[in-house]
């Protein structure tokens, strides 16, 4: 079976706050921003039609759309909590995207705090899925 039919939302979540470390998402991991190695894996997946990153912050969502990535939306701060629940925000970007027209296939959160996933790892996972 192929993907080629499919339309594939990937979301990175990427808040403000931190319990741990402070504006953890744009420190710098190898010499870039934590949030690049997953928006660059996201980027060149085969597979992903739309790619979004949901966060209530200013300067994240600055970076991003310096890297030409979809941030349209700040995500309100009551779903941006340390104790939020990832549905949360997922459904919050869904809603924004059906009031749009837009539906997707499958949809896959892909977290900046896992720099190493590659894009070949999501296409991987996305076939496997598919499959």
């Amino acid at each position: 079976m192929s993907l080629s039919n499919k339309k594939i939302l990937a979301i990175i979540p990427a808040r403000e706050g931190s319990k741990g470390l402070k504006d953890k998402n744009i420190k710098k991991f190898a010499g870039k921003p934590l949030i690049y190695w997953s928006l660059r894996s996201a980027k060149k997946s085969k597979y992903i039609n739309k790619l979004i990153v949901s966060t209530d912050s200013k300067k994240i969502q600055s970076y991003c759309k310096s890297m030409k990535i979809e941030v349209p939306f700040l995500r309100p701060k009551k779903i941006s909590k340390d104790n939020s629940k990832s549905i949360e925000f997922i459904l919050h970007t869904l809603k924004f995207l059906k009031r749009k027209n837009e539906s997707f296939d499958y949809v896959i959160l892909l977290e900046p705090t896992s720099p190493l996933t590659t894009n070949e790892d999501i296409d991987k996972a996305l076939l496997k899925l598919h499959n």
